[in-house]
């Protein structure tokens, strides 16, 4: 699902993350435990949504490559994708065509480079083939069935509702068919604007030239002024964890839905988890968490996540195991269920053992870095993830940038959202071209679709509040309510807040948090605000149509109390992409 992010920040007064989950075995691993490691969102440009023609051929979201096809380049069919330096055969390579290399190859060709996109697998990468795409397929579903099945709810609004059902195998080809739509429109989005697109396993042989074509040979070889890292990540499987793909699953299997098992366990109570949780109850099954901090959602504002607690898992099948780390799961194999050894988290001693119909490890993210050739350019990953510094150029062993060479989006850990590489790509392009940009990561906003949603951007009030005393500056809170929107109440939906943390000696915005109908679509007029640095006391004034949810927002900028000198813009980010 796409679902959780962690943000890395380079700079001490950002030193923070995104809500994610915090699941982790033992010290043992090869990720550090107090830094987990998490499911992206995804971040589509509209090219992937426009009515492109159909192509002749397209491979289901997991398959093989054909050997046939390896080294074939899909050239483009207009004549605008720039000219290379003669010296090389591309301004500028991409290893890696999801979300972040597709935004990148966009963007690059729009500022006149010539480019080439590299992919292994399927275009769309894990967003669209086996993450966001597909399971706000599945959250869609999930979403109408509880509004059909919540007699209440219809009652209110005078409506009668035979009992609701589903179809398992329909579902799961909704989920599959978007994936395949998106996947297409995004090939010939690239096709169209004149990228050339190659077919195989992408590692760099040194500088400026990359090696393409199936594993174990020798390939094709291009040579490209600027190359660009993308290649994403890959669920994270703890040790001790048996995945068969059919008792015990990831969630790259949960989204082919091949099953709704009676009761499932979740590992881990994070974006993937939280989203999963509320696909499998509205399907019908029982849920379990399996949470190895002493709360569930752990990395969510706490106040939120209280609220969402209440709301999203008390009133369900929902029950869950927090301060406890599965240190065994073995799959369901001769009539017998699947099993999970329970340990208590901080002493280690045995805590219980549980029988289920199902687990869904739904522990976060891995980079998929493996293969790069990295050692040609003097670079050693940490923990997987390749060192990149505020402008996403490559670092040697030595801590300095190697030349042309970038890495974008889950590769990197800075942040782990499918938006977020797609920004980071975007910014890489920028400074190919003339003109030099940092991302200020504080601006990306992050969204769970659950029913209701929850969406953040910034800082948390804990952060905040650790970074306010670090500094010396005040931090003040506002707070509004979705029982006070006319649009909500007409929905019958008025459970939820909107939380605003900000200075009030200047107006700096420093975090904004909501959970609430369309969450999701409501935060992007405060991460657009901190990108900008718009001051509270300007944004005040500005004019929403009523009646509408975004007078949520527009309640929550003027209940806040800003001190009357205050004045100038914020400056002390970066502008965001």
């Amino acid at each position: 699902m796409q679902s959780s992010a962690t943000l890395s920040l380079s700079q001490s007064a950002a030193a923070s993350t995104i809500p994610k989950s915090n699941y982790t075995v033992n010290h043992s691993l090869p990720f550090s435990p107090s830094k987990p490691i998490n499911l992206r969102f995804c971040g589509l440009r509209r090219e992937a949504f426009l009515g492109f023609s159909s192509l002749s051929r397209s491979q289901p979201p997991q398959s093989k490559i054909r050997s046939d096809k390896i080294n074939s380049p899909i050239s483009a069919s207009l004549s605008d994708n720039g000219s290379a330096p003669k010296s090389f055969d591309y301004d500028l390579v991409i290893i890696g065509a999801g979300v972040g290399g597709h935004g990148a190859a966009l963007h690059a060709v729009e500022k006149g480079l010539k480019t080439a996109i590299i992919e292994g697998d399927v275009i769309g990468g894990t967003c669209v083939n086996r993450g966001c795409v597909p399971s706000k397929a599945l959250l869609a579903v999930s979403g109408r069935m509880r509004d059909l099945q919540n007699e209440h709810h219809m009652k209110a609004l005078g409506l009668q509702v035979a009992a609701a059902g589903y179809d398992r195998q329909g579902v799961a080809d909704h989920a599959n068919n978007l994936a395949t739509k998106i996947r297409n429109n995004l090939t010939n989005s690239m096709k169209a604007l004149g990228v050339d697109i190659l077919t195989g396993v992408g590692s760099i042989l040194g500088p400026h030239k990359v090696q393409y074509g199936k594993l174990d040979s020798p390939g094709n070889i291009v040579t490209a002024k600027d190359i660009i890292i993308a290649t994403g990540s890959v669920p994270f499987v703890p040790k001790g964890i048996e995945v068969d793909g059919k008792t015990v699953i990831t969630s790259d299997h949960a989204l082919k839905l091949e099953s709704v098992p009676d009761w499932i366990a979740i590992v881990g109570s994070g974006y993937i988890g939280l989203e999963f949780s509320d696909v499998y109850t509205a399907l019908g099954s029982e849920v379990t968490f399996i949470e190895a901090l002493d709360q569930l959602m752990p990395g969510f504002d706490p106040e939120i996540g209280k609220l969402a607690q209440r709301v999203l898992i008390n009133p369900r099948k929902i029950d869950y195991h927090t301060g406890v780390f599965a240190t065994k799961i073995t799959p369901a194999k001769n009539g017998k269920p699947v099993t999970i050894e329970l340990i208590d988290a901080k002493t280690k001693e045995p805590k219980d053992t549980l029988e289920v119909d199902a687990a869904l490890i739904a522990t976060g993210r891995a980079p998929f870095t493996d293969g790069l050739g990295l050692d040609s350019v003097h670079v050693e990953r940490k923990r997987g993830f390749v060192p990149v510094d505020e402008r996403m150029r490559v670092l040697d062993f030595k801590g300095d940038p190697v030349p042309h060479l970038y890495c974008i989006g889950d590769a990197n850990g800075k942040m782990m959202l499918a938006h977020a590489a797609s920004a980071q790509g975007i910014s890489v392009v920028e400074q190919l071209t003339g003109r030099d940009h940092v991302l200020n990561h504080l601006s990306i906003p992050a969204a769970c679709f659950t029913h209701p949603e929850i969406s953040m951007v910034g800082l948390t009030e804990p952060q905040a509040r650790e970074k306010a005393e670090k500094e010396g500056f005040e931090v003040s809170v506002a707070k509004t309510s979705f029982k006070a929107n006319t649009k909500a109440l007409a929905e019958n939906e008025g459970e939820g807040i909107a939380k605003l943390i900000y200075r009030p000696d200047n107006g700096e915005i420093l975090g904004v948090h909501i959970f609430g109908l369309h969450a999701a679509d409501l935060i992007h007029e405060a991460s657009n605000a901190i990108a900008l640095g718009t001051r509270i006391q300007d944004i005040k004034l500005a004019v929403h149509a009523h009646p509408t949810l975004s007078e949520v927002i527009d309640e929550l900028f003027k209940s806040a109390k800003v001190k009357a000198h205050a004045s100038g813009p914020i400056v002390n980010e970066p502008v965001a992409v």
